[in-house]
């Protein structure tokens, strides 16, 4: 299965390269991806992945598959990169799949940041936990969920590609404050009942409160960053329209 993995994720990487060439398209972006992949690739494979019971491990997987990764790949604005380098009637098929119900529903921040965290009280406040934390297979599942519904919940909050759900920037910042308190409230409910059957369960809750807490400064401040772009761009747009002498 880890063969698969990083086939699929090297694949993903080359598309990415190939769609980027000949595209005014900035490096930056080209490099998130790439570090995104990097960062899934560690959390979905290799040591991590292969400590079984080890609650440690298991959430320091969970930190860099469903956190950092996912923040590095929405910054990279993949969906907008697709529509550029598709043919008109494929982008418009693209767009009208985005505006789609379903996707509306999945892309609002509030519906994206429940399905990521109320899937962690489900795996963490259940009798799952043990067996994930000891089956490889179930260990790969569970991460790539958390690797969909972490990038899912990312892109909602911060819409760097064309939303099919945009909400205003307050909405955005409750549906971030209300994943982040899920977030926190689950890292100390782990550290104060720890499950049955882990190693290191103590660790790996302050590493799941401390971790997670830098992530969801550093969305919160991307977040402040757009808004406080916005603002500057109308301010300048309403200055450029006045008359003289105003």
């Amino acid at each position: 299965m880890t063969g698969v993995v990083l086939a699929v994720l090297a694949l993903l990487a080359l598309l990415y390269v190939l769609a980027a060439v000949d595209v005014r398209w900035s490096p930056l972006r080209t490099a998130s991806w790439l570090a995104g992949l990097a960062v899934a690739a560690a959390g979905l494979t290799g040591p991590l992945a292969a400590a079984h019971g080890d609650l440690r491990a298991h959430l320091a997987a969970h930190l860099l598959a469903g956190m950092v990764a996912p923040v590095l790949l929405v910054l990279a604005a993949p969906v907008t990169l697709l529509l550029r380098r598709l043919p008109v009637h494929r982008a418009r098929a693209v767009s009208r799949l985005l505006r789609s119900a379903p996707a509306q529903v999945l892309g609002d921040p509030f519906v994206a940041v429940t399905l990521n965290v109320g899937g962690l009280w489900v795996l963490h406040g259940s009798g799952l936990l043990g067996t994930v934390a000891h089956s490889p297979g179930w260990h790969l599942l569970v991460s790539v969920h958390v690797l969909l519904t972490g990038w899912l919940a990312t892109a909602a909050v911060l819409t760097v590609d064309p939303a099919p759900h945009r909400r205003g920037v307050v909405a955005r910042a409750v549906a971030l404050g209300a994943g982040m308190a899920g977030h926190d409230v689950l890292a100390k409910w782990l550290y104060a009942h720890p499950p049955a059957g882990v190693t290191n369960a103590e660790a790996g809750a302050r590493l799941l409160y401390d971790g997670g807490t830098v992530v969801h400064v550093v969305v919160a401040a991307l977040l402040w960053r757009q808004w406080y772009r916005s603002r500057a761009a109308v301010r300048a747009a309403v200055h450029t329209t006045q008359p003289a002498g105003v």
